[in-house]
């Protein structure tokens, strides 16, 4: 293999191919990134902060531009594709806002003493990426990275490397210093030797669970911190007295966005018995409206993202269908030229079935009934990951508490659909990872904190 292939997922035509970089290219790029960071980490918060800014205004003046080519290369409907960039730019403000104050030096004087926390860079930061979030996963670890002193490789997933090129040149066009942001063009079997070069100092990878355990082990096997946010089976919760209306909406809109390409989207719906009648009635209401299509026109949903994927979620939908799965919407591919799957419906899903353990990846909404809202709680917390769940209720105080208390996962949204929050902490547990972005935590992960003490005579 000599190139990389970017594949039009609406048509299955080829956008464009990327030459891969050899082996003596990609220690060329770490030689010359190691050298650019070296420098970038003696200059002050204010140059780097300056620097996020134009980027931010970069990404502005490109929005339709990264936008369109998002839709072409992974099948995103182009609004949601506007709403990414967007992100990226609030993300960017964020951290222009309050980078000072989280890297500023933490001081405490005692009995002749100064005390100082410094938190310094630690060098080059290899971030592996999917292809889901294109533009959004990458800026999500490379700006706290970047401002904080390091550098950053990135290797993105091999189907939108228009947008890895893209990105690249939004922070040369900045005016970022040559190498400091360095695109690898690698397929994924020579990631390995590249996480265990020397100049490399970490590793962030973003992508399946089983992927993620190969990363921590080869990084682990160097000694090189990682944070890891890996797959989710997130569960939506609706109690006795969820406000019906809005729990619907909420889960079509999680469930869809991104044509259900996401971790951290509502993929086991578990409502009460009680709801359940009129709950499948509002939903197959409201999906009636969506519209699937190109996604360059203004539609809900786009195609999946390759091929393999669609094949793959196919799969898993008519073995949970064979489990004893209710298929009440969807469930059929009307056309092998693309990659669209439809709107799937399933009910009467339970533990042991595919649509109950896996993640499925795609537009599929997963119903499981339960007596009372103990036994969704306890359901709800039956799964190997840990990324994210969200609960309806209109007892505030009650959902308060069990999201606080009782729901095992990084992140809880009460009578909301799980998202990601630049100011907020965002990363799983159990098979969903490790570490954190995003928030002051996010900048914290890759930095060695430093501990001065200075004896005052």
């Amino acid at each position: 293999m000599k190139h990389l292939k970017s594949i039009n997922p609406l048509n299955l035509e080829l956008i464009n191919s990327y030459k891969i970089q050899s082996v003596k290219d990609v220690n060329n790029i770490l030689l010359k990134a190691d050298i650019a960071q070296n420098s970038w980490s003696l200059t002050k918060i204010h140059h780097r902060t300056d620097l996020v800014n134009e980027l931010a205004g970069v990404l502005a003046d490109h929005l339709k531009e990264y936008s369109k080519l998002i839709a072409v290369e992974m099948g995103k409907p182009i609004s949601q594709g506007i709403s990414e960039i967007e992100k990226c730019i609030d993300l960017c403000n964020y951290y222009i806002d309050n980078a000072e104050s989280i890297l500023a030096d933490k001081k405490e004087f005692c009995n002749n003493l100064t005390k100082i926390i410094a938190y310094k860079p630690i060098g080059l930061i290899l971030g592996i990426m999917p292809w889901n979030y294109p533009f959004w996963q990458v800026f999500r670890f490379a700006i706290p990275v970047i401002l904080s002193g390091n550098g950053v490789l990135l290797k993105h997933a091999p189907n939108v490397q228009g947008c890895a090129r893209s990105i690249q040149n939004s922070f040369s066009k900045a005016g970022f210093p040559n190498n400091l942001f360095s695109n690898l063009i690698v397929p994924s079997y020579r990631v390995k030797n590249i996480i265990k070069n020397q100049k490399v100092a970490a590793v962030t990878f973003t992508g399946s669970s089983e992927t993620g355990r190969e990363v921590a082990s080869i990084a682990g096997s160097s000694l090189k911190k990682t944070v890891l946010e890996l797959g989710g089976n997130d569960p939506c919760i609706i109690l006795d007295d969820a406000e019906m209306e809005n729990a619907v909406t909420a889960c079509v809109n999680s469930r869809l966005l991104n044509a259900g390409q996401s971790c951290i989207a509502a993929k086991r719906i578990i409502v009460t018995k009680r709801n359940e009648t009129n709950f499948v009635k509002q939903l197959l209401n409201t999906l009636n409206s969506k519209i699937v299509g190109d996604p360059m026109d203004q539609v809900d949903i786009g195609p999946l993202a390759s091929i393999e994927s669609r094949n793959k979620l196919h799969q898993q939908v008519l073995m949970s269908v064979k489990s004893g799965a209710n298929l009440v919407l969807g469930g059929q591919i009307n056309d092998h030229r693309s990659c669209f799957y439809p709107i799937t419906v399933l009910t009467n899903v339970k533990p042991g079935m595919v649509a109950f353990e896996d993640e499925l990846f795609g537009p599929v909404f997963s119903i499981t009934t339960v007596s009372n809202d103990d036994e969704a709680i306890s359901l709800a917390n039956k799964t190997e990951y840990g990324l994210g769940a969200s609960l309806f209720t209109s007892n505030l105080d009650k959902g308060k508490y069990l999201v606080k208390e009782k729901l095992n996962f990084g992140t809880c949204y009460l009578n909301d659909f799980v998202k990601s929050d630049p100011g907020m902490p965002f990363g799983g547990i159990k098979n969903s990872g490790y570490g954190r972005e995003l928030s002051h935590f996010g900048m914290i992960e890759f930095l060695n904190v430093k501990s001065i003490v200075i004896e005052n005579n």
